[in-house]
């Protein structure tokens, strides 16, 4: 985990021209959240004790490689905020966790469960609730977590033939992270 700790302080170095919100909201995000504890998934890719962090951090790495090779001129400032925060919804709310660990005598063969005291909002869109009031992000970055899971979900059809390039290189560094470097 002290790796990850480490990947993830230099990915947050590379936030410059909004630093001092970014700060804010990772302080925020850091000790009211349990963004830095929570699983990735409550039963596939990294379903472990700091998997979301660990996934995020991925993400974050792989969509910087990408971008580089394919499209320079979009900022490491938006790749690393939308790669670090595009599931920042299944950290939950401040002292109310998304996943909950499940006994070790559970019927159910899964490690963790989602949380039923939460209204249920998709993991987009608990993570806008999070993010926009505490940092001012672009129309991209707002379409980038939105629609970062591609049209593996239904109700990402709307945005179909309409992705910016942020998006499209976070919806292939989010798939390539689980499916590839996080597969079991």
């Amino acid at each position: 985990m002290n790796e990850v700790i480490k990947r993830y302080e230099t990915l947050k170095e590379k936030v410059s021209e909004r630093w001092a919100e970014f700060a804010e909201l990772m302080k925020f995000v850091e000790t009211e959240t349990e963004y830095l504890t929570a699983p990735a998934s409550t039963k596939f890719h990294l379903c472990k004790e700091g998997g979301l962090l660990e996934h995020s951090v991925n993400v974050a790495e792989h969509l910087l490689k990408i971008k580089n090779t394919l499209a320079p001129d979009i900022s490491d400032e938006s790749c690393v905020v939308v790669g670090l925060l595009h599931d920042l919804g299944k950290a939950g709310m401040p002292n109310n966790p998304l996943y909950l660990k499940n006994p070790p005598d559970s019927k159910w063969k899964q490690p963790y469960y989602w949380n039923s005291n939460l209204v249920y909002l998709s993991v987009p869109v608990r993570s806008m609730y999070l993010i926009a009031p505490r940092f001012p992000l672009t129309e991209e970055e707002v379409q980038a977590i939105v629609y970062h899971d591609g049209q593996y979900v239904e109700d990402n059809r709307s945005v179909a033939m309409h992705e910016e390039r942020l998006t499209l290189l976070l919806q292939y560094a989010d798939t390539w992270s689980s499916m590839v470097v996080e597969k079991d």
